[in-house]
């Protein structure tokens, strides 16, 4: 009789999908987790880049160079808070020539992205860097 009823505990089927589910359960929320944590960076990466993009296109219309960088930090003060997670004020704008080729001038927008609720998720998937630089050049004009 002993016999009998582990042979009806081998066959028996009914909870195994509960315990499939505990193995894959971790898996699936560590890759959610990343997908979450990535994609938001990404995002918020690409929003500093555009950032950057649109001063330098605005800055072309100084005639100095200070005159530029007036004209990018203005356009990165009133557009920063249009773009979706960007605090205006975790922003920083460096404009000035290029250093590697004096005939355009350069925008770095410098983003610090420790206010975001993702970096929660740090111990769970491996995250990026907290602070965002990217940079845009346009070439001076009229020659």
């Amino acid at each position: 009789m002993r016999r009998l009823s582990w042979r009806r505990f081998y066959r028996d089927r009914t909870a195994s999908a509960a315990v499939e589910f505990a193995i894959v359960a971790p898996v699936l929320v560590t890759m959610l987790a990343g997908l979450l944590t990535y994609g938001v960076y990404f995002g918020l990466a690409h929003s500093v880049q555009q950032l950057a993009a649109d001063a330098v296109r605005a800055s072309i219309g100084g005639l100095t160079d200070q005159e530029r960088e007036q004209l990018a930090r203005a356009h990165v003060t009133a557009s920063a808070g249009q773009y979706v997670l960007i605090d205006p004020a975790r922003v920083s704008v460096v404009a000035r020539p290029a250093p590697s080729n004096a005939s355009t001038f350069e925008v770095v927008v410098t983003y610090d992205a420790r206010g975001l609720a993702l970096w929660s998720l740090d111990g769970l998937a491996p995250t990026p860097t907290k602070t965002i630089a990217r940079s845009a050049a346009i070439r001076r004009g009229g020659y």
